[in-house]
């Protein structure tokens, strides 16, 4: 195998170019075969396998820097670098993460994980190189999906004044997690299909070389300065508009035209974007014809496709999904926004009853989260469903445009807490602090399924801005019979006892049930309380708790700074209140990838783990001013 020769960075330069393709073969079907056991992000890799590879054979890596927009399609770029032994243990913990990761290789120039960031960080790399008097190439590869984030347009603004190189690689595959919308994907497209520039182009082509003497210099001069010909042809040319200098469109899998097309980039000593035509699951069927599916894949048959194992139980994506669809029925006033992600964040069949209602805006939380004000503030009830890691982005439109005026804007927030394979970028663990920390913003977690049904309906009569946050994965059913109506602001009691209370965030009420049947089982008296509201927490429940318990266990999975956990200790330390307070919580830490379950272990926010925790600190200590006593020994 070809691929067996490359071991290091810049092996492939000793591939024969008439071997890229087998190579490409043996590329894909390696990523298949190890995706297909690890899970991971199969569509995305697939697609940009000669795209890495002609980028790798212009380049002297580490001294040239390639930076990938997003960073879950450098698999291949993982591959070429030496890494080929750490797709054993892709995505594990422990092992090599499924995006560019600075402490594993020095070809890995800039740690990513959301999109739309590359250009920025690529024009830094620009600016200090140039200030510093080195020499050396910087490559930033992006998507047209994470072309519409805004950030991109920021960073193509400013880097369109330089009169130094730097190559922007626009990979293009027409999708983003789902198929692209708006103006710059119908842009794209025109550009694509523009056969009238590409016939005009060839039959210039032909007639210059018929000129003696000058032809040859006319056609190289026409292939450096294209662009103005372009100009001529193709409407708008938004990129050599702003004054970047724009080459292609190139097909993205064929090696040699885009070597060709990178080296004439690299010459310009401006700013240059190179638009590259790629497919999406290239090369392996399932994955081309359902590319949505295939951008992140738990592990699967390589055959059929479909998933290695079948999910029977519904999980929090499945409830929020079968919910938005009835309230939509029930309420004209309903509408749905999402940030490209249909499919992740439930919405698809909401986006096909109701399409009128339903607004995908694109890689553009910010743009999402202030669109969603202005539907409040035309009367509708907006409902913007998004992943806590993403939601991240919006954090002053949340602020500013929402929670100021005080709007009823709805924000589901999946994937919070720990999420597991994708790492520091992708767990939602600080959602809670910086909503919380929002004057108007009421937050709410659900205990289980049945309970986010609950919350959803509750949001969309409340009267101000309100967020629910939920975890990834199958739904807890447990504790069904325990459903109160919502009150605002107020908490719910499971299991009322005495002396140590655990008062649990939403998916943490399930591993309180845990502990709580642990420490009974040690003989002590043990209460339980689901939350419910982060915000506003319930004071009162807390001045209760404090006149028959002696400690008052807080438990989320969200960072200790700013959670829940940290509300309740201020409070009872300013009021006195006459109860010990133990915050579990997550450490102020970015935590890597990994099993959720072995996180959870790690961080000690499992149920062990507490159990722990709370019998060590009973152990002969003094709380509330006495020794702490175990039920039996009360009764003895």
């Amino acid at each position: 195998m070809i691929l067996d020769s490359i071991n290091a960075p810049n092996d492939i330069k000793n591939t024969d170019p008439k071997d890229y393709e087998r190579l490409a073969q043996e590329i894909r079907d390696f990523l298949v075969n190890k995706i297909s056991v690890t899970g991971g992000h199969l569509g995305s890799n697939l697609g940009v396998v000669e795209l890495t590879m002609a980028l790798h054979l212009v380049s002297d890596l580490p001294k040239d820097k390639i930076i990938w927009d997003v960073g879950h399609q450098s698999y291949t770029h993982k591959l070429l670098t030496g890494r080929k032994e750490g797709f054993d243990s892709l995505r594990k913990y422990g092992g090599m993460s499924g995006f560019p990761k600075r402490k594993e290789s020095e070809c890995d120039v800039f740690d990513t994980g959301h999109s739309s960031t590359s250009i920025s960080a690529g024009l830094g790399l620009v600016k200090a190189r140039d200030i510093k008097g080195e020499d050396y190439g910087v490559y930033a590869v992006i998507g047209d999906g994470a072309l519409t984030g805004g950030m991109a347009f920021e960073a193509l603004n400013n880097a369109s004044r330089l009169k130094t190189n730097y190559v922007i690689v626009l990979n293009d595959n027409e999708m983003s997690i789902a198929e692209n919308v708006g103006g710059l994907a119908k842009y794209l497209r025109k550009i694509r299909t523009a056969e009238s520039y590409k016939n005009f182009k060839i039959d210039l082509e032909n007639q210059l070389i018929k000129i003696p003497k000058i032809g040859d210099h006319m056609l190289e001069t026409l292939k450096r300065y294209k662009s103005g010909f372009k100009q001529l042809v193709v409407p708008g040319m938004f990129f050599e508009d702003m004054g970047i200098t724009y080459l292609g469109p190139v097909d993205g899998h064929d090696v040699g035209a885009m070597v060709k097309m990178f080296k004439e980039a690299r010459k310009i000593p401006k700013c240059v974007l190179v638009h590259v035509y790629t497919s999406k699951g290239k090369g392996y069927l399932p994955a081309e014809r359902h590319p949505a599916r295939f951008h992140g894949t738990e592990p699967f048959d390589i055959e059929t496709g479909l998933p290695a194992k079948n999910r029977k139980q519904s999980n929090y994506t499945d409830v929020f999904s079968t919910v938005m669809c009835k309230l939509g029925g029930r309420d004209e006033r309903v509408a749905a926004i999402t940030a490209a992600m249909p499919d992740g964040t439930g919405l698809k069949r909401f986006a096909k009853m109701y399409p009128d209602r339903f607004f995908d805006v694109g890689i553009a939380e910010q743009h999402a989260v202030t669109f969603a004000a202005g539907l409040a503030l035309g009367g509708l009830r907006p409902i913007v469903a998004v992943y806590s890691s993403f939601l991240q982005r919006a954090y002053d439109q949340i602020l500013h445009d929402v929670c100021i005026q005080n709007l009823p804007v709805v924000f589901c927030i999946d994937r919070a807490g720990l999420v597991g394979s994708d790492g520091e970028t992708h767990q939602g663990i600080f959602d809670l602090s910086y909503l919380s920390e929002m004057p108007n913003m009421s937050v709410l977690a659900p205990k289980n399924k049945w309970e986010l049904s609950d919350m959803i309906k509750y949001a969309v009569k409340y009267q101000g801005p309100i967020a629910i946050r939920y975890p990834r994965g199958i739904a807890y059913d447990g504790l069904e019979m325990y459903r109160e109506p919502l009150s605002h602001g107020k908490s719910e009691v499971i299991y009322g006892e005495r002396d140590i209370a655990l008062f649990a965030v939403g998916s943490m009420v399930k591993t309180a049930l845990a502990v709580r049947d642990r420490l009974k089982e040690k003989g002590y008296s043990c209460s339980l309380i689901n939350a419910r509201f982060v915000k506003p927490f319930d004071k009162n429940m807390v001045a209760q708790l404090a006149r028959s318990h002696d400690l008052l266990v807080t438990m989320e999975e969200n960072v200790y700074t700013g959670g829940f956990g940290e509300q309740v200790l201020k409070y009872v330390n300013d009021r006195e209140i006459d109860i010990e307070v133990m915050c579990i919580a997550l450490p102020d830490e970015f935590i890597e990838h990994g099993n959720v379950e072995i996180l959870k272990k790690e961080t000690g926010i499992d149920e062990t783990g507490i159990t722990e925790k709370i019998l060590s600190k009973l152990a002969g200590e003094k709380i509330g001013g006495r020794i702490f006593p175990r039920a039996d020994e009360r009764t003895s």
